[in-house]
């Protein structure tokens, strides 16, 4: 119990979502299903494309966004094999269940003007490399079976990572965890846990102390934007 069981939004900043949007459904025929105000996030918008009805690929706007530079190897990476810094999306790649499927894909890709690279067969899974508006580098992979640890796990990149023997058998094998219904309260801070930034250090302790009800009564906005009378 507890464990993701896929992702249900990438969300990536924009400087111009319109373009974005414009690719995504063009290009890739994601459709768009959602486009509003975000949540908490004054003068933000918030545009989520489907590509199914647990998974998305979501969009942010700010005003600030369009203030900073996109710089390869710092924001952006420029493409699947170049670094980028720490915490930053290298490139995202979307599933498509055949071979077949990533060829069409690759056909519509094409003809919407834009270059695309491969298949190339990776033996986990095939895939095809192209980029996107605002330096977005992209992907479109497919895995006709399951990937084998065994096979793909990789001894000498184990090692030089430091990863030990009996960390790595946790790692393929994580330990269960019994849903306690929600009931394990909030931790105390700890400097030496990851924590979101861009709060005020005092602000940040007083949101973290909030009580969880009082959080979900006060932060939630369950209304969309417009009312659908069926």
């Amino acid at each position: 119990m507890g464990l993701g069981n896929g992702v249900h939004h990438l969300a990536i900043g924009t400087a111009d979502i319109k373009k974005q949007i414009e690719f995504f459904t063009d290009v890739l025929g994601m459709e768009l299903v959602a486009l509003y105000w975000m949540h908490g996030v004054e003068g933000a918008w918030h545009g989520f494309l489907k590509l199914n009805d647990q998974s998305y690929l979501a969009f942010v706007q700010t005003p600030e966004i369009a203030k900073i530079d996109r710089t390869l190897g710092v924001t952006h990476a420029g493409n699947a094999a170049n670094p980028v810094a720490g915490g930053s999306m290298q490139h995202v790649a979307f599933n498509v269940d055949t071979l077949d499927e990533l060829l069409a894909l690759r056909d519509r890709i094409r003809s919407r003007g834009v270059n695309v690279l491969g298949p190339i067969d990776h033996g986990m899974c095939k895939s095809m490399y192209f980029a996107g508006p605002e330096d977005l580098s992209l992907e479109v992979a497919t895995s006709e079976q399951a990937v084998d640890g065994r096979a793909w796990i990789d001894p000498e990149v184990v090692s030089l990572a430091g990863i030990s023997p009996d960390e790595l058998e946790r790692y393929r094998a994580p330990a269960h965890y019994e849903s306690r219904g929600g009931g394990v309260p909030q931790p105390a801070y700890d400097p030496d846990k990851p924590h979101m930034r861009g709060y005020p250090a005092d602000v940040y302790r007083a949101i973290i102390n909030t009580p969880d009800a009082v959080i979900f009564e006060q932060a939630s906005v369950p209304e969309p934007p417009v009312k659908v009378n069926d």
